[in-house]
């Protein structure tokens, strides 16, 4: 019995010190490290932190099998150089607005902020719900790109101006910046729209490069110091009712992580797209309340025939742009069937809830 026992226990020894270990055991797992460029300050509130917590996430969620290094506007590639810089691989990723990258991508604008589109919840659900996604990524895929949502402000205050606004009269000749499809429409009605990096607006307006500015709303506006040297706070923020941001990815770093990674990056975007959202939602008003009471900031609404106009020249903008783009046209299409969808049910829903909460 005792030498059956050591023959059948000496057989199990040799087998389990003679098999082969698994591939995953046998191999360490490769370990990635990627540079991620952005538009914006390095560690600027919201915008500038929002890629620094990605980072984090995927870090920690990893176990450093990926690591991510933040780079803020200036510091490896220009603000506006950064759809290059990942497109070419001298980045793995970015950060940023889509509509900066109009020249090269019409469409691309849909991604960010249209006049009179879609709020930052409705957004999130057309991109993420509704095959706004697809679209995007159908559009960025021969940049070697591949985009996801990136965070949002949520809608946006008009601007900043050294003047009153009380007519179309007020908006002539006026130099402001005011980047995408906002933009073109600022133009038709007679302003000079101007697109220049968020940090040199202070020292553009300052200087009287431009004469107003359109950035965030109170929570980054405030960062800036705008209140400082500008006389007027117009609301609300037409041209960018839901500003959505971007992460992108250059396709060629993409395709060399392993599935696991993969999932990490796309469930830490996610993760960072409502958490952006969560934070301008809870800084705004906190940062509005402090501008006019402690700052004295004079808070006024644009006057209703000012925006009745600038909706009107949008329609038109919107339109000419469907007519000299195809990929426009698809995305525009898309985009107007989602949002009449979601406006028809907001109507009766969200909209009708915050007209009765009003009531005394």
């Amino acid at each position: 019995m005792k030498r059956s026992f050591f023959i059948v226990l000496s057989f199990f020894i040799f087998i389990s010190c003679t098999s082969e270990p698994s591939n995953e055991s046998s191999q360490a797992k490769e370990k990635f490290t990627w540079s991620l460029v952005t538009t914006w300050p390095k560690n600027y509130p919201g915008l500038g932190m929002a890629p620094e917590r990605f980072a984090k996430l995927v870090e920690e969620m990893s176990e450093g099998d990926l690591k991510i290094k933040v780079f803020g506007a200036g510091e490896l590639v220009p603000a506006m150089g950064v759809f290059d810089a990942v497109s070419n691989g001298s980045a793995e990723m970015g950060h940023g607005g889509a509509y900066y990258w109009k020249g090269k991508i019409p469409a691309a604008q849909f991604f960010a902020g249209v006049p009179f589109g879609l709020t930052a919840d409705e957004i999130n659900a057309w991109v993420n719900r509704g095959g706004g996604l697809e679209l995007w990524q159908e559009l960025y895929e021969p940049f070697n790109l591949l985009p996801f949502p990136g965070g949002n402000t949520g809608t946006q205050m008009f601007g900043w101006f050294n003047k009153e606004i009380n007519s179309l009269e007020d908006i002539k000749g006026l130099k402001m910046r005011i980047p995408g499809i906002g933009g073109e429409v600022f133009q038709r009605a007679g302003g000079v729209p101007v697109n220049i990096p968020g940090g040199e607006l202070y020292t553009a307006l300052q200087t009287g490069t431009i004469d107003a500015t359109e950035w965030v709303g109170p929570y980054n506006d405030l960062a800036f110091g705008f209140h400082q040297i500008a006389d007027f706070y117009y609301y609300p923020g037409w041209h960018e009712p839901g500003s959505m941001l971007e992460f992108m990815v250059n396709l060629d770093a993409w395709n060399e992580l392993p599935e696991t990674l993969k999932v990490i990056v796309k469930t830490a975007t996610q993760a960072v797209n409502q958490d952006l959202l969560d934070e301008y939602t809870a800084m705004n008003n906190r940062a509005l309340q402090e501008l006019v009471n402690k700052h004295g900031v004079n808070l006024l609404p644009l006057p209703v025939e000012v925006v009745r106009e600038f909706k009107n020249i949008s329609e038109i903008v919107l339109e000419e742009l469907a007519q000299e783009d195809d990929d426009f046209k698809k995305v525009y299409e898309h985009f107007n069937d989602f949002k009449n969808n979601v406006t028809n049910y907001h109507n009766i829903s969200e909209d009708a809830f915050v007209e009765i909460r009003s009531i005394e």
